[in-house]
């Protein structure tokens, strides 16, 4: 099989707040990179969404939504994965906070999931997730981490549940910067507290998950230390992969340099580098490897898609055509190898 390769709309809206040196790009000019990018002949199969304003509007009748569709297939493009906006802020609240702010973050889940459904049933939604995560911060889960991982399980549960009724699957991206999600071990304990592996599973990302091994914001599941040594990196590699691919149904390729990085409004999570930047830290095409093939070497049936992650990249390299040349010529490297 050769999976589908989409580029993410995000890096347009994520830590881009007007008024600073790194404003928002707008979809449209997002949608005309994405089409522009060009390697021997492969272009971008799609592109993953957020469902919020500047983009879009979560609330947007059928009909708009269904023009939006009809513009993105226009040009040649499926659309994949979604983000839902859980956040406090947008549409959602905390999935650890009151009463409230839970009900907003499952209203938020179902917005996506009545969204998405529109574009399944206009035929440019083949495939895909909805992402999701606490939207909560570490330090206020670490004052009772039990209850803590308690309340967002059970928010998670009742997501789950609103999924399931529209035939939608959440997927929790694990990055060091959400509470209850911000160690493999965390975000594993997390899963099997909701317990609804059909409906919800991870999302996992190559920059965010490196970080996962070094134990940034819960040193004690670290599986490295530096300096450490090839074979040393590749056995806890394996660990943690053989714990969180299980439930990995949604995969973005990334690069990250073993640094955390947050811009604009944005907490500090792992850093995504360029495709080629020469400190990174990855071999990005075998460490897909661990993610996307089972046990038997076999393609996971589970992913249908792989979507490139440059979260947080300056505009200036955005804006580079080049940079989604050289990512797209990436991705094609992953499924020559493993798909």
């Amino acid at each position: 099989m050769a999976w589908k390769l989409h580029n993410a709309m995000w890096p347009g809206l994520v830590g881009k707040e007007d008024g600073t040196s790194e404003p928002p790009i707008s979809l449209d000019r997002m949608l005309e990179l994405t089409r522009a990018s060009d390697v021997g002949g492969q272009t971008f199969d799609g592109v993953d969404m957020f469902l919020f304003q500047p983009h879009l509007d979560i609330d947007a009748g059928e009909d708009e939504v269904k023009r939006l569709a009809d513009q993105i297939a226009g040009i040649g493009l499926k659309i994949g994965s979604v983000v839902a906006p859980i956040w406090e802020g947008t549409v959602g609240g905390s999935s650890m906070g009151d009463a409230a702010a839970r009900t907003r973050f499952v209203l938020a889940v179902e917005k996506a999931c009545r969204y998405t459904k529109i574009l399944r049933e206009h035929g440019v939604r083949e495939y895909g997730s909805i992402r999701i995560d606490s939207a909560a911060g570490v330090a206020e889960w670490s004052k009772d981490p039990v209850a803590g991982t308690k309340l967002i399980a059970e928010t998670f549960k009742e997501s789950a549940r609103v999924a399931e009724d529209y035939d939608e699957v959440l997927v929790a991206e694990g990055e060091i910067c959400w509470a209850g999600m911000h160690s493999w071990k965390d975000m594993l304990d997390l899963l099997e507290a909701v317990g609804m592996p059909d409906r919800l599973g991870f999302q996992a990302d190559l920059a965010h998950t490196y970080l996962y091994l070094l134990g940034y914001n819960a040193e004690q599941h670290a599986l490295l230390s530096a300096p450490y040594c090839e074979d040393e990196f590749w056995a806890a590699y394996q660990t943690m992969t053989d714990q969180l691919r299980p439930w990995t149904y949604d995969f973005h390729v990334a690069q990250n340099d073993g640094s955390v990085h947050g811009t604009g409004a944005h907490d500090k999570t792992g850093r995504h580098c360029k495709a080629d930047d020469p400190n990174g830290r990855l071999d990005i095409v075998r460490c897909a490897g661990y993610w996307l093939l089972d046990d038997r070497g076999n393609p996971r049936p589970e992913i249908k898609h792989l979507c490139w992650d440059g979260c947080m990249f300056p505009n200036e390299d955005l804006e580079k055509q080049e940079t989604w040349n050289t990512i797209l010529s990436v991705m094609q490297d992953v499924n020559i190898a493993h798909g």
